[in-house]
């Protein structure tokens, strides 16, 4: 519990030491691929003796390209397994995922489309699909109750206020209920 505080210069001159301890073995990394990467060229790669006649270059391209096709194919193939077992890993991540019962939800954002833009987003921008809402819904004749015809009928509000103040009033309004 009992840290001792270690001085801002003594700090920054830990940090020195340790980044020119880390600057030394970069370098002499690089230096060792750089060899490596020669080492593997002259093994892979021998020197170019160039023939001298014309018979003997076509035959020296005939020879690079099937050193070529070679390579190509060896490529392909492991760009093809490379490719199966990327899929392959992808696969287990979702059993894994499945198995764990855990699902990360992601963070969703309110999005605001029209109807013809949802279905541009579905359909693709090939289909210009126009929905009208509007069109397929049916005519209805509004019937006018009688209530709403006498309620528009009353005319000066203060005559009806008038018609049912008081005890007249009341009896009125509950015999034309009955």
């Amino acid at each position: 519990m009992s840290e001792k505080k270690m001085s801002s210069s003594r700090k920054h001159h830990l940090k020195s030491l340790m980044l020119s301890i880390a600057k030394g073995l970069l370098e002499v990394e690089a230096r060792e691929k750089e060899e490596e990467r020669k080492r593997y060229m002259v093994d892979t790669c021998p020197p170019l003796s160039l023939p001298g006649g014309v018979q003997a270059l076509q035959e020296l391209c005939r020879e690079l390209h099937h050193k070529i096709d070679v390579i190509d194919e060896e490529r392909y193939d492991l760009e093809s397994k490379v490719d199966k077992s990327s899929k392959e890993i992808e696969d287990l991540k979702i059993k894994v995922q499945d198995l764990k019962g855990k699902f990360k939800k992601p963070a969703l954002r309110k999005v605001r489309l029209s109807a013809d833009q949802m279905l541009q987003a579905l359909l693709g921008s090939k289909h210009k699909v126009s929905l009208d809402l509007r069109a397929n819904l049916k005519q209805v004749k509004k019937e006018v109750k009688e209530e709403d015809k006498e309620l528009r009928d009353v005319g000066d509000w203060r005559k009806n206020i008038e018609d049912k103040a008081g005890m007249d009033g009341r009896k009125k309004m509950f015999e034309s209920e009955a």
